[in-house]
């Protein structure tokens, strides 16, 4: 399956929330990296038909999804970034109760939602109240829900927010084995949710997509940018007013500190291999340079 957005724009009075947002998706994980009210949202309300955007076009396999109707929606699979559960529901019976709203026939839907609580490791907990799950769980009954149809594009929005990192980690299995066969956008400000699992990150910047591409061919567009300083605790702390660190480490009365930066900060910087977390604040979090909405 190929998915393409053509020049997906949405504006609210005179600021963008998105803008000529252009992309091709095919199968796998798909990372959407942005800080927050970079228009991951946005995109993906319109995605799945919550919103409606002002221009752009949105392509499946050729078809313009608006031909296509329910016939598209049904294929998605949607877990939205502040998902709502009845409380008082037992797991089991919530998720049947999804499956009914899903069409979804009374005589599979026992073995569906079976098969599925077991793939996540909930299976002890079909029959607690879900008002009673800690947070990693109900995020996971929230991604079973989304599976319940065994649909062939997956959107998750922001998915880990506010877990632990056990649970953080849990969850990014579970997306990597529902990647086989699907096409998953996921959308989220947190580097580490997305650098191991993606086959591609598309990075959003004030509605504008900067880039797109592996995280190793990202990683790249920043070569030379990265570097490591060792200093006193006065020198650190200038240092750190002076440029964008992406980690500062205490070593006795010394200070690591790893800087990105265009050119070499001082004379005994020595320069580092990028990651995406660079990457990101490079273009993302640059306040005190560059505030543009391009590269």
């Amino acid at each position: 399956m190929e998915i393409r957005f053509e020049n997906i724009s949405k504006q609210y009075k005179n600021k963008y929330a998105l803008k000529n947002f252009t992309a091709t998706l095919n199968e796998g994980v798909y990372g959407l990296l942005g800080e927050n009210g970079a228009g991951k949202t946005t995109l993906i309300n319109i995605f799945v038909g919550i919103l409606r955007g002002d221009s752009g076009t949105i392509w499946v396999d050729g078809r313009n999804v608006k031909e296509l109707g329910k016939a598209f929606l049904a294929q998605i699979g949607y877990m939205p970034q502040y998902p709502i559960f009845y409380r008082d529901f037992t797991v089991k019976n919530f998720l049947l109760y999804m499956c009914t709203l899903k069409d979804i026939p009374t005589h599979k839907a026992q073995d569906r939602v079976s098969e599925l609580l077991a793939t996540v490791n909930l299976t002890d907990a079909r029959n607690k109240k879900i008002g009673a799950l800690s947070g990693g769980m109900r995020q996971r009954v929230g991604i079973v829900q989304a599976m319940l149809s065994d649909p062939k594009i997956l959107i998750l929005d922001e998915p880990t927010a506010g877990l632990d990192p056990s649970e953080r980690i849990r969850f990014r299995n579970l997306i990597s084995r529902f990647a086989q066969g699907r096409t998953i956008l996921l959308a989220t400000h947190i580097v580490s949710d997305v650098e191991c699992i993606a086959r591609e990150i598309l990075l959003l910047k004030q509605g504008t997509l900067l880039m797109q591409g592996t995280p190793a061919a990202l990683e790249r567009n920043i070569a030379g940018k990265v570097w490591n300083v060792t200093a006193g605790a006065e020198s650190a702390a200038l240092l750190t007013d002076m440029y964008c660190v992406s980690n500062m480490k205490q070593e006795g009365e010394q200070f690591t500190l790893r800087i990105v930066e265009d050119d070499c900060p001082i004379k005994t910087a020595q320069p580092v291999q990028p990651n995406v977390e660079d990457v990101f604040l490079y273009y993302c979090r640059r306040e005190h340079h560059d505030t543009s909405d391009t590269v």
